[in-house]
């Protein structure tokens, strides 16, 4: 395993916050993370899960301010994106290997005890693990996240039927005629983007980085998921955990946003299975509501994970931040 350590000052510029960079070995490949923080009175360290597959950590950095209340958040980069190993066969790209590759983190950094906050497909993977009981999994934050494609393809095409008439004109053109890699193509998927993914304009540089890797390198995005978030035709097409949601006894916290292609009704229905979930709903954000509110979602995500660790959370179905 390698590995680099450094120091910077918090985001309010008081104190030294350690950082921590490396590699572990997955199946004869590397894949690379970061911790940022230390755990402090007994908090447990954070594991976070980007979306994709095969997007980035970058976009979910701010996230890093959860470091300042004391405790180590660790973003990674999943096998074949980022800073991680590229295996070029698409066999290799399973649900199941994105599993195997969170056992193995946690093993090779010793987090015995951990919180998991997965954003989109990062929630979806929380909760494809979370089925498998693993010990030490202390809760699971799951923000913006299906758990049905099904259901996913079909809300987003009722947002998608809602976009100007030529755009959805193009969209379909294009997807008939199997060139979703042509210019237009993607400017009419950013339209949609840019109403239920991120409102902020502009974007912000986290969310933009994560965007120009996804452009450089899709492979594992187009090998699991498809061309665009309302084409899906990857091997994640008929992934669905509805009917096991009740399997999961892990603390959740669900969060999402009055815009976001996780619309109300892909929530609700996890909610509503998951024993005991409590749901947040901003109203000011769409698919991102860590960067489009976020003040408010890390002091949700904190108060929960405090929760957790004190045994104090109160639970409540839902309720909606504005």
């Amino acid at each position: 395993m390698d590995l680099k350590i450094s120091r910077r000052r918090d985001s309010r510029g008081f104190g030294a916050v350690p950082v921590t960079e490396g590699t572990i070995d997955f199946r004869g490949y590397r894949t690379w993370y970061r911790i940022v923080g230390e755990d402090i009175g007994g908090r447990l360290p954070v594991v976070v899960l980007h979306g994709g597959p095969g997007a980035t950590h970058q976009y979910l950095e701010p996230l890093d301010v959860l470091a300042e209340s004391g405790r180590r958040i660790v973003f990674y980069d999943q096998i074949g994106c980022g800073r991680s190993d590229r295996p070029t066969d698409p066999a290799f790209f399973e649900t199941q290997t994105f599993v195997d590759e969170l056992v193995t983190l946690r093993v090779a950094l010793g987090l015995h005890r951990v919180h998991l906050v997965g954003q989109s497909w990062g929630g979806m993977l929380a909760m494809q693990y979370a089925l498998e009981r693993p010990a030490g999994l202390a809760s699971i934050v799951v923000a913006d996240s299906p758990a049905d494609m099904g259901q996913w393809v079909s809300e987003a095409n009722r947002l998608r039927a809602a976009l100007p008439s030529d755009v959805q004109r193009v969209l379909a053109e294009h997807e008939a005629a199997g060139t979703t890699t042509a210019p237009e193509y993607g400017a009419a998927v950013e339209i949609f983007y840019r109403k239920h993914v991120c409102r902020l304009d502009p974007w912000p540089d986290p969310f933009v980085r994560t965007a120009e890797a996804l452009e450089r390198d899709n492979f594992v995005y187009l090998v699991m998921n498809g061309p665009s978030e309302f084409h899906v035709i990857g091997k994640l097409a008929s992934w669905s955990i509805l009917d096991r949601l009740h399997e999961i006894e892990t603390p959740t916290l669900l969060i999402s946003g009055a815009h976001d292609e996780a619309t109300p009704a892909i929530v609700g229905a996890i909610a509503e299975r998951i024993p005991h979930a409590e749901w947040v709903l901003f109203e000011e954000s769409s698919h991102t509501p860590h960067l489009e509110q976020p003040d408010a979602f890390s002091a949700t995500v904190r108060a929960f994970l405090a929760g957790v660790e004190s045994g104090s959370r109160t639970l409540q179905t839902a309720h909606t931040i504005s």
